[in-house]
């Protein structure tokens, strides 16, 4: 998996780019509904107001969830499904950091009504792709072994 097999592919269409995000969304919801289940216990199996540390815990979760997959092989579950990849501009799978700056630029992007994310139907990058020098490209073009 060479990064110049990567710079032929173009970039992912938004929509595809949604649909891996509601498909990782699922999955996200059942590791956060499983973690409070486990934390149940921490408070005498009585339901969890929402506290600084009970939140940290949640969203640690979820940065956790998209951090190892895209720095492992560029790819959330939902992303593998839609058959689009993330890749640092640096070359290759975007490290810890870049991770944590993208979603940190992803939930602003959200926060602006989306309007992070829309503007990839105007240009080839969102918002938190330019911000954390990261790209999301389509795959499906490349052979099997290679993607």
């Amino acid at each position: 998996m060479k990064s110049n097999t990567y710079e032929q592919c173009p970039p992912a269409k938004l929509w595809k780019q949604i649909a891996a995000m509601l498909y990782d969304s699922l999955l996200i919801i059942a590791i956060l509904f499983v973690a409070t289940a486990i934390a149940l216990p921490f408070n005498q199996g009585e339901a969890i107001e929402a506290s600084p540390l009970f939140n940290l815990y949640l969203i640690s979760l979820v940065y956790f969830f998209y951090a190892w997959f895209w720095q492992r092989s560029g790819q959330t579950l939902g992303m593998r499904v839609w058959k689009i990849k993330i890749i640092s501009e640096f070359g290759g799978n975007p490290d810890w950091a870049i991770c944590f700056l993208r979603l940190i630029f992803a939930t602003i992007s959200m926060a602006c009504l989306g309007l992070g994310y829309w503007w990839r139907l105007f240009k080839p990058f969102t918002w938190h792709d330019r911000l954390s020098q990261t790209m999301i490209i389509d795959i499906a073009s490349l052979p099997q072994e290679t993607a």
